[in-house]
């Protein structure tokens, strides 16, 4: 569609060099094409001119002191892409390979996430390239407290609520929110993914993970399957991942795999949770640890990885659950998936799949759950977290997780229906994108040229 092709030309002139954001908008406007063709008020008003260009975008630096007494200074981003459904909600990603390309990719994705929960939140996302490995607790502390120093005036309750990400846990949103109390003489929930002690939500670090597990459970049983008895990997060993493997266990299923950023490993009797949480929650530790406990299982170094992909999805498996970062899994990574008798695909991360795993899935007929739709039980518990703390009420986790379990089947099957009613049925991936975008396009249209 020429329409389509034209905007995205215009996007790489006006924002150069920015391969993961052009990646993700591109994903979402292919599927477009039937309701544009269809509704021609989303052209009259130029709605995607207007949504692939973020509302606000601030960068800053910032300055702080490590343990050696050196001023390091790394640079800080928050993009608030687009407010047309309630204040701006998405996480902070502190990495190395955190810019402006990445953090607009997650914001876009962000956007259309919020929306197929059905909750009044719009999307955003933020963060720096601060690597937080290998640091103290002093020096995490310090960086934290310089980065709110400029983002505290851009956020707030009801304008726009950060979270945690890759490299952001409860430690960090923690210094983050002290620094922004003290700055505001405020206690509102200005953060979402807080310590149950001072207004956190049972059952938002586990939402995630679990989320996706849920969203697998509803695919499965619309081709009369299910989890039990099921052999998975999953990639990752951060929060996303430990919560998948959990939630997989409870409901019977096998999670024989995991990877961090040095290597993979493989266990083929399952997963042992204990000591994976032990390593990874409590030790801050590598994968290679693990062996220790379990010398039966396997570790694949960074090294030993196919060229062209990674080992974690070359094991044979009924499902598969990408829940580290971005383009994890490539196309000969779905190649070998599809040999090996994969059943379905569920992500846990924002964009793990390439473009051209992602047709392979398409191609060869797999229960593939996109991202957007998959993983949005994490933004969607902040949600729930934002309307405890506004209550001044605290929930159980048994009505934390059947809110959740129920959101995530309204986001399956919104996303099933609208796949059906553009004559696709089954192609969750058109289905999640022409349902979100539906929801803020015609909120934006009715807000008026804002």
């Amino acid at each position: 569609m020429t329409y389509i092709h034209d905007t995205i030309v215009k996007l790489q002139h006006s924002s150069p060099a920015q391969a993961e954001f052009y990646q993700a908008v591109e994903e979402v406007l292919d599927s477009l094409t039937a309701i544009l063709e269809h509704a021609p008020k989303y052209r009259q008003q130029a709605i995607i001119e207007r949504m692939v260009e973020p509302e606000r975008q601030i960068m800053f630096r910032v300055p702080w002191v490590d343990d050696n007494g050196q001023v390091q200074v790394n640079k800080g981003y928050r993009v608030e892409f687009n407010s047309a459904l309630g204040p701006y909600k998405g996480g902070l990603r502190f990495h190395p390979s955190v810019n402006a390309s990445i953090i607009k990719f997650l914001g876009f994705e962000q956007v259309f996430k919020n929306a197929l929960t059905g909750l009044p939140i719009g999307g955003a996302k933020g963060g720096a390239n601060f690597d937080p490995k290998g640091r103290s607790d002093g020096e995490i502390m310090r960086f934290c407290q310089s980065y709110i120093n400029e983002l505290y005036r851009h956020i707030g309750p009801t304008t726009d609520v950060p979270a945690g990400d890759i490299g952001v846990g409860a430690r960090e949103i923690g210094y983050m929110f002290g620094q922004y109390k003290k700055l505001v003489n405020r206690f509102d929930g200005v953060f979402t993914g807080k310590s149950i002690l001072w207004g956190g939500s049972l059952g938002r670090k586990e939402a995630t993970g679990y989320g996706c597990v849920y969203f697998a459970s509803y695919m499965l049983a619309d081709r009369k399957q299910e989890l039990a008895g099921k052999t998975c990997l999953v990639s990752g060993s951060g929060n996303v991942a430990i919560y998948t493997i959990e939630k997989l266990h409870q409901l019977g299923a096998t999670a024989i795999t995991c990877s961090d950023s040095a290597g993979t490993l493989y266990h083929a009797e399952g997963i042992n949770l204990a000591t994976l949480k032990q390593i990874k929650e409590r030790e801050q530790g590598r994968l290679t640890s693990y062996l220790q406990h379990h010398p039966e299982a396997v570790y694949i170094p960074c090294s030993d990885y196919p060229a062209d992909g990674h080992a974690v999805w070359r094991y044979k498996a009924d499902l598969a659950f990408p829940c580290a970062t971005q383009n994890e899994l490539t196309q000969a990574d779905a190649e070998a998936l599809v040999a090996n008798g994969c059943l379905a695909v569920s992500e846990g991360a924002n964009m793990p799949s390439t473009q051209d795993a992602v047709a392979i899935f398409l191609r060869h007929g797999l229960a593939y759950g996109p991202g957007k739709a998959a993983n949005a039980g994490g933004v969607a518990t902040s949600q729930l977290e934002m309307a405890q703390n506004a209550s001044m009420l605290s929930w159980s986790f048994q009505e934390v997780d059947e809110k959740l379990q129920l959101i995530m089947r309204n986001i399956y099957t919104r996303a099933r229906d609208t796949a059906a009613e553009f004559g696709e049925p089954g192609n969750l991936v058109l289905g999640a994108n022409i349902a979100g975008f539906r929801r803020v396009a015609d909120a934006m249209i009715e807000q008026g040229i804002v």
